[in-house]
């Protein structure tokens, strides 16, 4: 039978973690933003995530999964169950690598262009609308900050 009355951290504790933690306070951005973008985005039939997807996949070569994963912030198992459901709707397509059959590469398609043309539009005012909450130099600070962490996570251990 569990505890009725287990023994607690002290609230000290527990504020500091609430006020500190740089994790929980990017956990709570991300899924504000994450949630205001699929608003946005849905009535082209996107998530947030779909759209970046595709948004990296507009470009001269098509990349392979395992490029396109670490640029996304994915694990390639999670990034190919994420392309399955946008090749069903033909906005892109997989392919066998050329040199490598192991490899796989996406390209985008006429139609994932087309639909990312007409929520662009959107995107871009939902964003410029976000832009304008924080100070002139402060998203740019953000993307900056953001991305520190991103390459100090993707660094070795020992740098």
């Amino acid at each position: 039978m569990p505890e009725s009355n287990p023994p607690r951290l002290s609230p000290d504790t527990v504020l500091h973690v609430r006020d500190t933690c740089l994790c929980l306070h990017a956990q709570r951005a991300a899924r504000t933003l994450a949630r205001r973008f699929d608003e946005v985005l849905r009535p082209f039939g996107l998530t947030n995530g779909q759209f970046s997807l595709l948004m990296a996949l507009n470009q001269p070569e098509p990349p392979a999964v395992g490029q396109l994963a670490p640029f996304l912030g994915m694990d390639r198992t999670t990034l190919t169950a994420a392309l399955k459901p946008l090749e069903r709707r033909g906005l892109l397509s997989v392919a066998q690598g050329r040199n490598d059959r192991r490899s796989r590469i996406v390209s985008i398609t006429a139609d994932g262009v087309a639909t990312l043309a007409r929520a662009l539009p959107d995107w871009r005012a939902a964003h410029d609308r976000l832009e304008a909450v924080l100070s002139p130099d402060e998203p740019q600070a953000l993307r900056d900050s953001l991305n520190r962490l991103s390459a100090a996570e993707a660094a070795p251990p020992d740098a």
